[in-house]
């Protein structure tokens, strides 16, 4: 299915992982309260103001700098790529992504609500109930977005008018989400053990993973076509395309969670046991 090609060992719990505008890997170690970068196989970090704020979701942003969330530091944080931070107080952000507006968008999972941060700096806001997650700019020019308590995937577009969709199984808990090559929004359910895709009409389909105890987590469209998540439980990589035919690759440590795609087509793990791990599709 696909081939390691090499593994980066890092000083901490790696979660978060993305390519910056400068093609370097940028990582959040979530444990450890800082934000990594690794280029050439050499890696740096920068220490945050809080040890303790667990830094997850981390993206590039439309100002050439990365931007990432604060969980229990309740800070949506921005760092250039020579390592200058400066953040954002909001209330328990989670997840984080580019619009299809080109506005930088996040959740708020303690409180509640996703977000817009517009480029002057002013933040507008839904209130959606049951924990929104991880989000993802649609094929239709709306924001798509994992509710994991509501059990539910929902809708923003550029008025900030909101549609849930209700899941079809029950405590499903629905985490990371992405625009697939097909146009829909594909999802990992957590809970349930399943990869979910979601028309833009709000058509829902379920693919059942052969282990229902992975627990996959991200997701992400390939450079083969196919969806790419991780198997937070089973350490594992999964691999479904569009038609439901689901593949998997047993990787090096433990506790994958987030992934990203570089410039040469190859995927990125983040493993939480302390390294990234490179793919090959």
């Amino acid at each position: 299915m696909a081939d390691i090609v090499q593994v980066i060992e890092v000083p901490g719990a790696p979660y978060g992982v993305t390519v910056g505008p400068d093609g370097a890997l940028w990582f959040t170690l979530v444990a450890q309260g800082m934000i990594g970068r690794c280029a050439d196989g050499a890696v740096r970090t920068f220490a945050l103001d809080s040890s303790d704020g667990q830094p997850t979701v981390i993206v590039t942003g439309p100002d050439d700098a990365l931007w990432f969330t604060e969980f229990q530091g309740g800070r949506l944080g921005r760092v250039t790529t020579q390592g200058d931070l400066t953040s954002i107080a909001l209330d328990g952000p989670y997840g984080a992504g580019l619009g299809p507006d080109g506005a930088l968008w996040f959740t708020e999972l303690q409180a509640g609500r996703v977000g817009r941060l517009a480029a002057d700096g002013t933040i507008d806001r839904v209130d959606v109930e049951g924990m929104p997650s991880m989000l993802t700019a649609g094929s239709d020019g709306a924001v798509w977005f994992t509710v994991n308590q509501g059990n539910a995937i929902g809708r923003v577009d550029s008025d900030l008018a909101l549609t849930v969709y209700p899941l079809p199984t029950p405590a499903a808990a629905p985490v990371g989400i992405t625009t697939g090559p097909d146009g829909a929004a594909w999802f990992t359910e957590i809970g349930a053990g399943a990869i979910g895709r979601i028309d833009t009409d709000g058509t829902i389909t379920e693919f059942a993973l052969p282990d229902p105890a992975a627990r996959p987590h991200a997701i992400v469209t390939g450079s083969d076509g196919a969806l790419w998540f991780t198997e937070w439980a089973a350490g594992r990589l999964g691999r479904i395309t569009t038609d439901g035919v689901i593949d998997h690759l047993a990787l090096p440590g433990a506790e994958p969670h987030g992934l990203t795609v570089d410039a040469a087509g190859h995927l990125w793990v983040a493993m939480e046991s302390g390294a990234l791990v490179e793919v090959s599709p």
